[in-house]
């Protein structure tokens, strides 16, 4: 099995791309299965990355702007932690039709990939992909999770270091406004819903959400959404507050009393 520590510091010595290329290639054969890839998803569509795939598929991917349908790069714009494909939504005809391609051309029908949060919003994905049944693979996930996300972290950092002038420009400020329209969504709201909360038409939202996606640099709603969460430019706070549980110092029976020290804090003497 593949020796963490080593592959790291090989990957912080990398200064070429044939050389993680090399290592991706390594990482595939170490862990027995069909693929991995690391993908950089640019706000203007344009693409970035290395790995495994046939160069066939790669540019047949670009070709027939797969980028748009590809349920795994919208599930990522829209989470934060590792996807499973089998969990995302693949009803659509388009979605469907994308998934029987990418088979045919030696995927993989299982696969998971690790959404990337980079400076100023930058989105990539490390996925790793095999053709398997189903408690095979989920057993796969389980045991190696954690090493993958690590993995697709410093994979990020070489690619950022490699490729300084792919860096995303720094996100211009949204309207209170934009900001309204987007922390609605991200909570789970149509735009039906939104647009009455905020007392507008829909056609003024869809200008509000529009304007923002632009200003965010992104490629469709979610990830407008996903880059305003990533970024701090809105905060969806409502289910949190109402959730229960304890915070240190504070007990949850009596909200006024006295707080307690945290237990890692150290009492001034």
């Amino acid at each position: 099995m593949l020796e963490l520590d080593t592959f790291l510091q090989a990957l912080e010595q990398a200064d070429a791309l044939d050389q993680i290329q090399t290592l991706i290639l390594g990482l595939r054969d170490r862990f027995e299965i069909d693929h991995v890839v690391y993908h950089w998803v640019s706000a203007d569509g344009e693409q970035y990355g290395f790995g495994t795939y046939d160069p066939a598929w790669a540019q047949r991917y670009v070709e027939r702007d797969y980028l748009r349908v590809d349920p795994v790069v919208i599930g990522c714009f829209q989470r934060f932690d590792p996807v499973d494909w089998k969990k995302l939504d693949w009803t659509s005809r388009a979605a469907r039709a994308f998934r029987a391609d990418a088979i045919a051309h030696g995927i993989g029908n299982q696969g998971f990939s690790i959404p990337i949060r980079g400076p100023n919003g930058q989105l990539a994905l490390l996925t790793a992909s095999h053709s398997t049944d189903d408690i095979t693979w989920d057993t796969f996930m389980k045991s190696h999770q954690r090493d993958w996300i690590l993995i697709a972290h410093y994979l990020n950092q070489k690619a950022l270091q490699l490729e300084k002038g792919r860096t995303p420009e720094p996100i211009r400020a949204l309207s209170p406004r934009e900001t309204d329209a987007l922390t609605y969504l991200a909570m789970g709201y149509s735009r039906g819903q939104v647009a009455d909360l905020l007392n507008i038409s829909e056609h003024t939202l869809r200008a509000y959400i529009e304007s923002a996606r632009l200003k965010l640099g992104a490629l469709n709603t979610p990830h407008a959404v996903a880059r305003a969460t990533s970024e701090g430019l809105i905060v969806v706070g409502g289910a949190a507050r109402a959730a229960t549980g304890g915070w240190p110092g504070r007990t949850t029976s009596d909200k006024t009393a006295k707080p307690v020290a945290a237990p890692w804090v150290t009492p001034n003497h």
